[in-house]
């Protein structure tokens, strides 16, 4: 793989020309913006953020949160996190490279192996969990069934989505998008018309903690992006594309899970049974049921490509399977995601200060020379960048200690140790990602400069 990937120079639609079967063949460039804002309009709205996303949001730190402070947080958590993202998915344009092979680049290959490892780990944690999901939302549409056949059918078509990746984001574009938007403006229209209680008039106690969950989300995308821009046509594009997409539709979705979730008095066990009582609402619900399988097909597709950073001559089409389907058994034996829950908000901890760390050396640094990075198969290690790298993710555990269950307690006792010992702790004003990312990205700024030279 050369330092930054050439475009094919072919045009034509996402469906007539696919992604590359192997890494280091040049990427078809045939997404435009409206591709792009489409598939990441999609990807911004979720079952997932009604249920959880919102419930955080209401009852942040254990205290209600105001409405005016919920969609403050709403908006301005997903501008900053959408920021990051925008940036990940413009790397990816201008390199034609996966996420985790532009870390080539920034690490070197072999040390790129670890962040790519534990990408593997949270996207088929994530994957699991989506299929799990829809099952629960066709229980709620149909009162009931078999959960088994739920989860089965949502991995063959999760699956077969990821085989033909390009043609799949070429059909969320054109049906997908439009009967998601339609079922949105349906169940606003229909929850608003019921009114909106304020839980907690005047009170902003736990903003900036709700904030920092909702930028916590969209950077959780960061390590996939990269596996979708890279068949952007424009950089431009592709950041805007990225931006405007997945910002409006976080926004509505979390305003929206809000809403009902405040109907049903803060239970997020009821919150499906809001939509699907209003008038039409089995049917549009079921339409965000079916087009959940897109997050699903993310998670699964960017496994393999993930994959392809450490088996880079193995046909993306027999990774996608061999992981739709471990997803799938996954979904079927896991019943209880307690403990994994915590492991995502850790290895969220990775990627907050890692996206920093990518985005200043890309731009000052090592990236930004006559050559760019280089992301070949021999790509020496770069030891110094794990400096920053580790900084932000100690900040972040200092502010946001992740609660692993079934660790014996030693972890966030460990940084409650630390946190004492080094004054760094969690206020009223400070933000886990926030702080993470700024820590990382001043501590590497000096150091890609160097390397620039």
């Amino acid at each position: 793989m050369s330092s930054t990937l050439e475009t094919s120079g072919k045009s034509g639609t996402a469906a007539a020309v696919e992604a590359p079967l192997v890494l280091d063949t040049q990427p078809p460039r045939t997404l435009g913006f409206r591709d792009q804002a489409a598939f990441w309009t999609n990807l911004g709205i979720s079952l997932i953020g009604f249920q959880s996303a919102a419930t955080v949001l209401v009852t942040a730190s254990g205290k209600d949160l105001s409405l005016a402070a919920s969609v403050t947080a709403i908006v301005l958590g997903t501008v900053i996190g959408t920021l990051m993202l925008g940036v990940a998915a413009l790397i990816g344009a201008k390199t034609g490279a996966p996420a985790m092979a532009i870390l080539r680049g920034l690490f070197g290959t072999r040390l790129s192996y670890v962040p790519t490892v534990l990408n593997i780990v949270q996207c088929v944690g994530w994957g699991v969990y989506e299929l799990t999901v829809i099952a629960l939302g066709a229980e709620s549409l149909f009162d009931g069934g078999p959960h088994w056949l739920y989860v089965l059918l949502a991995g063959v078509v999760t699956t077969a989505l990821t085989i033909r990746p390009l043609g799949a984001i070429a059909l969320l574009r054109r049906y997908v998008a439009v009967a998601v938007a339609l079922a949105m403006l349906w169940f606003t229209v229909e929850l608003a018309r019921r009114g909106v209680h304020d839980p907690a008039p005047g009170n902003w106690n736990g903003f900036l903690p709700a904030t920092d969950y909702v930028i916590a989300v969209s950077i959780s995308f960061v390590p996939l992006a990269a596996d979708y821009t890279r068949h952007a046509r424009s950089p431009k594009g592709s950041f805007w594309g990225t931006f405007t997409g997945y910002t409006v539709a976080q926004v509505w979705c979390y305003v929206l899970g809000m809403i009902a979730l405040v109907q049903v008095g803060g239970d997020a066990n009821k919150i499906f049974s809001t939509f699907t009582g209003v008038t039409a609402g089995w049917l549009f619900f079921a339409v965000l049921v079916l087009r959940e399988t897109d997050q699903s097909f993310a998670n699964v597709y960017s496994t393999a490509m993930s994959v392809h950073n450490l088996l880079p001559r193995v046909d993306r089409r027999v990774l996608s399977l061999g992981i739709g389907a471990l997803v799938t058994v996954l979904g079927l034996l896991v019943k209880d995601f307690s403990g994994y829950y915590g492991f995502l908000s850790l290895i969220g901890a990775v990627f907050v200060p890692l996206s920093a760390v990518l985005a200043v050396d890309f731009f000052f640094g090592a990236g930004r020379g006559q050559d760019g990075w280089n992301m070949a198969q021999d790509a020496p290690t770069r030891w110094v960048m794990l400096l920053p790298w580790a900084v932000g993710f100690a900040v972040y555990q200092l502010i946001a200690p992740a609660a692993l269950t079934g660790w014996g307690g030693w972890w966030p006792a460990f940084w409650g140790h630390a946190s004492q010992v080094t004054g760094v702790h969690a206020t009223f004003w400070t933000s886990a990602s926030l702080f993470s990312f700024l820590a990382a990205g001043l501590l590497t700024f000096p150091l890609a400069l160097r390397a620039r030279r």
